[in-house]
Order: C-alpha cells, then structure tokens, then sequence
C-alpha cells in the first residue's frame, strides 16, 4: 500500500480543482493588484471576487473579511488590535489553545497589558461555563480567546452558548475556527462572535494564506503597517494566488460538506471500533471518541504504556503511515503536548492524532489498525 497520510489536521492536500483556479494568476494575471492599469485592475477583481464568494458563504459582508497569511496573523491581529482598540484589561482563554492565542495573550500579560484568567476544563477538556460565566461577571472589559475545533483532541465548544455570554456580559469573543472552517457551517448573521479566523491549508487550500472576520461594529487598526492593502487593514502585496485558492476550497468544501462529513464520520467511527476489539486498554483522550463533541475529522489515540513509546511515532512512519502527536509534558523543558499535560494524561502513554479528510479511505483504516495492533501487541 502506497504511503497514508492521517495528519489533515497539521495540514489537508490541495484540491485540484484548487490548484487549476490558481494556476491563471501565477501565470498569465500576474499583475500587481495595487496598480492602476489593465493588468492590475484584472487581479483586483479576482481579490474582490474571491472576498464575495467567502462573504457569501459565511453570510456576512466582503467588507467584513481581510485576508491575512493564515491563522496565526489572523489571531494575533484579532488579540492585539481588539485589547488595544477596547481599553481591554482582562483575557479569557483555556489551556487547550493554539498557541497563536496562547503565547500571544501570555505576551501581553506578561507585559502588564492584561490580566489573563484560564477558564476551568472538566475531565473530558471541555470548558466550565458556570466558571466562565463567573469570570465574566467578575471582569469588565474583558476579551474572550476560544476555539470552536481543538486542533489535537478535536473538542467542539459551543459557539452559541458562549458567543450569547459574551453578548449579555459585553465582552468580545474572539474564536478561533481554523479546525473547523470548511468542515462546519458558519453563519455569522446568527453566531455572535466579533473575531473568526480561517486557514486555507486546513480545507485542502494553498499553505500561506487566511482570513479574519472583522465584525463590522468592531473596527480595529492594522497589525501590519505599509501599504492601503486590504482596504487599509494589512500592508503588503496581497497573495493573489493563494486569496483565488482559498475562496475555491471554501466553495468546495461547502458544495461536498454533507457528503463527505458521512464519509469521513465512517472512518472516524470504523477506527474507534477496531483499535477498542484489538487492542487492550486503549484510550482517547478529550472526548475524540464522542462523535457529537469532537471534531469529525480528529482522533486523538492514548496507547498502553511502552518502553518504546518515543519511538511510536517513528515505528509509524517506517510503516508508511504519516500521523502526529506526542505524550504528555513530563516538565516545563519537554517538547510535548501542552494540551494532553492540561488533561494529566499520563506521560508514560504514546499518543498519537490521527486527523482524516475526504481522501482517506476505510481500506486504509484498516490497514493501520493492523499495524498498531503489530506494534502495541505484537
């Protein structure tokens, strides 16, 4: 069997039909949108046309949307900018974030900008929200930092439920949907959320490239200064290529979205099933094994205890199979898992994420259920 790839939540291979949209702008419209002649004036039209078309799926206004180069700008500039524009004193996030949002906000505390509170998680790594609707009560001005997606152990929050607390508490909501972009549907005439952020790479877009929804009420200043670019919210050339690129996977991944959600649901559920009948004492850490509070597309798989557990991701990749993951932090020096050390899972278990997309297929499930069960059983 040729090499599998479980990794989609690291980053989903290009669609095709991706690539040939973005094909014309690297090699005939290659003009610079800033520039005022036919050549420009074409790939600007493309940039407005490719706002439209994410706008309108996400239905909000292109006036809304900036594209950034990826998540990581977009958190940063939705963190920075809206403490700043709001007098914001106090942050609200967990210790399951991204760091994009983590090491931003402990930036900013650490350097007397706000107070940040870590909200508390149950056992399954779900947020308290008596415990977040007490930190609201408690802190005025605050910005709340949560994703919708867990990127490792795929938990879903309640969009509605926290956007509506922010709303009677008056805090901004900042969440970041780049696990879930393209995945779920988001209206955002019905979520009251101020900041979304997308990542082409993760629906099967071009690396490079992303989106902050700015909701309109919430005007904030550019995080990147030198240009009128993005209508004078990010300097700098516009990626044209990978704008067209990421306004077609978004298409795509809505026109499929049902199809290929029961799909990959299917390998999802077949792997939980056969890593329970074959291997002894596995478990899942979060609630990646509850298809209603996780991420479809995500697995996170907690092995028996090895003495080879720093090679089992190693042993994997020999067997052709390309996953992530890692164990628990033993201490503050170990390159671990920041997220499974907030849920104390044990550091003497291998953990492993396997991520899914619309490509996988059930044959190839059941041939790395087989190879686990090799390397964990023997």
């Amino acid at each position: 069997m040729n090499r599998i790839y479980l990794d989609n939540a690291a980053t989903t291979p290009i669609d095709r039909a991706v690539i040939d949209a973005m094909l014309p702008m690297m090699e005939t419209n290659f003009g610079n949108p800033s520039s005022i002649h036919g050549h420009g004036r074409e790939v600007r039209s493309a940039i407005e046309r490719a706002r439209k078309t994410i706008a309108g799926i996400l239905n909000t206004s292109p006036a809304e949307i900036t594209f950034t180069s990826g998540g990581t700008e977009a958190d940063n500039m939705a963190i920075v900018r809206s403490i700043e524009k709001f007098d914001i004193t106090h942050a609200i996030t967990s210790q399951l974030e991204h760091h994009a949002v983590l090491h931003t906000l402990e930036y900013l505390a650490s350097k007397g900008k706000i107070k940040l509170s870590y909200v508390a998680l149950n056992e399954k790594g779900h947020i308290d929200l008596t415990h977040f609707e007490e930190l609201l009560r408690d802190n005025p001005k605050t910005l709340v930092s949560l994703m919708h997606g867990n990127n490792e152990i795929g938990n879903l929050l309640d969009l509605d439920k926290v956007g509506q607390l922010c709303e009677d508490y008056g805090a901004i909501f900042h969440s970041d949907t780049v696990q879930t972009m393209g995945h779920y549907r988001h209206d955002l005439q019905q979520l009251k959320v101020d900041f979304l952020v997308g990542a082409a790479h993760k629906f099967h877009g071009p690396k490079g490239v992303g989106f902050l929804y700015i909701n309109a009420k919430n005007k904030i200043q550019p995080l990147i200064h030198g240009g009128s670019q993005e209508r004078n919210m990010r300097g700098g050339t516009e990626n044209v290529y990978g704008i067209v690129g990421m306004a077609k996977a978004l298409e795509i991944a809505y026109s499929g979205m049902d199809e290929h959600r029961k799909h990959v649901e299917s390998l999802k559920e077949r792997m939980i099933t056969k890593l329970r009948q074959n291997i002894e004492g596995i478990q899942f850490n979060g609630d990646s094994d509850n298809l209603e509070r996780s991420l479809y597309t995500v697995l996170n798989v907690s092995f028996p205890p090895s003495d080879e557990g720093d090679m089992f991701l190693f042993n994997l990749d020999i067997n052709k199979i390309s996953a992530s993951g890692g164990s628990a932090c033993t201490s503050g020096t170990d390159i671990g898992s920041h997220v499974l050390s907030a849920l104390n899972a044990s550091p003497e278990r291998p953990s492993v994420r396997f991520s899914f997309s619309k490509y996988n297929t059930a044959e190839e499930i059941d041939f790395v259920v087989n190879k686990l069960t090799e390397l964990v059983v023997g």
